[in-house]
């Protein structure tokens, strides 16, 4: 087995790009899903979401490619994030053995949620691909109608269900993971280094939580809206302050 050299900064500098590709795919994760809760607030507030990722407040017209090329991006760094991160993965069945039983016999609270972020990453990779072939194939159809008419008459729901919880797990565990690794929530101290540790984890499973409620809250909402609305009258929204502003989905 090859080991790289003491010298080589390769690994350092691998160990850099995934804490940061990681790191912005969680703050878009969060942006993300707080943009998708605007429909809990009014279909007007998902509306003006809506346009202004697609950047009409700043050139008062619609450029759908926005959401595009947004979705290229995050695809990239997903992609290079998945790519990094699998060089700590067991890469045999043999290995994947010897690391259940190595979990089994420490019983480290961290160790078992590396775990659990290996799995939600594997589901992640899969599950966010299809979403954003979606945002990047068909920019235009997001909106209160356009997306409940997704979620709804094309039975996406349960792919973002599952997206939801897997998203949310994998990027709080990691945001914890990170704070430990890069010392940012260090204690001179030893003995108080447990109970900071104890705090932070506290921390990520009540953010976990709330994204999750959050998530679930606003899902339930698109799909109320596919089940009422009548989507076969071909209607486009509109703001209730003017209908003669830009028609989006």
């Amino acid at each position: 087995m090859l080991y790289p050299h003491p010298l080589d900064k390769t690994p350092a500098r691998l160990d850099f790009l995934q804490s940061f590709t990681g790191i912005v795919l969680a703050l878009f994760i969060a942006g993300h899903i707080l943009f998708e809760s605007s429909i809990l607030i009014s279909k007007d507030a998902m509306y003006t979401m809506t346009l202004f990722f697609e950047g009409y407040y700043f050139t008062h017209g619609r450029y759908p490619v926005i959401i595009s090329l947004l979705a290229i991006f995050i695809f990239s760094l997903i992609v290079i994030h998945a790519w990094i991160a699998m060089r700590k993965f067991p890469s045999s069945y043999r290995k994947y053995k010897i690391f259940k039983v190595h979990i089994k016999r420490l019983n480290h609270h961290d160790t078992s949620l590396w775990a659990i972020q290996i799995s939600t990453g594997f589901a992640m990779f899969f599950l966010a691909s299809i979403h954003l072939y979606t945002m990047i194939a068909q920019p235009d159809m997001i909106g209160p109608y356009a997306s409940s008419e997704r979620i709804v008459q094309e039975v996406m729901w349960p792919l973002y269900f599952l997206l939801l919880f897997a998203v949310v797990i994998h990027a709080g565990i990691g945001v914890y993971r990170l704070i430990l690794k890069w010392g940012l929530f260090e204690a001179k101290q030893q003995k108080y280094m447990k109970k900071r540790r104890a705090i932070l984890r506290t921390i990520m499973y009540f953010v976990i939580f709330l994204y999750l409620i959050l998530g679930v809250a606003s899902l339930a909402r698109y799909i109320n809206i596919g089940y009422t609305h009548d989507f076969e009258q071909g209607e486009r929204y509109h703001t209730h302050k003017s209908m003669t502003e830009v028609e989006v989905q």
